[in-house]
């Protein structure tokens, strides 16, 4: 267990580091206007996921280790949208429409909300 945590942690790292630099790159070039880097981040991600999953389960090339320290640790260090991409196509993959849309709309609207009451929270604090 505690070996599967360090492979994560340190997967996890690099992919924080990579998200800094990334989104530091972008801003450099980009006005920051619109929240690019989030935008390329997430996307890149999510393409990064794809080729991952359809390695490690269509062509068998990605062992369970490596797709540990690649999806959870890279991946979840760089965004964690990439999950929620995945997760969601999954769900439509599998036929399972009605809880595809839920994930979707529930994790953007929960997710909006949270941020607002996360927020709405310090404001009521002395």
């Amino acid at each position: 267990m505690m070996g599967r945590t360090l492979v994560v942690g340190l997967g996890g790292f690099l992919g924080a580091a990579a998200r800094y630099l990334v989104g530091g790159l972008i801003y450099r070039w980009v006005p920051a206007t619109f929240p690019w880097a989030t935008f390329v981040i997430n996307v890149t991600g999510c393409f990064a996921i794809g080729l991952l999953a359809a390695l490690a389960e269509e062509r068998m090339v990605v062992g369970p280790g490596v797709r540990l320290f690649l999806a959870v640790g890279v991946l979840g260090g760089y965004t964690t949208f990439s999950s929620f991409g995945y997760e969601t196509m999954a769900l439509v993959r599998d036929g399972s429409l009605g809880a595809a849309a839920f994930n979707v709309l529930g994790q953007v609207a929960l997710g909006l909300a949270a941020v607002w009451a996360g927020a709405a929270v310090v404001r009521l604090l002395p």
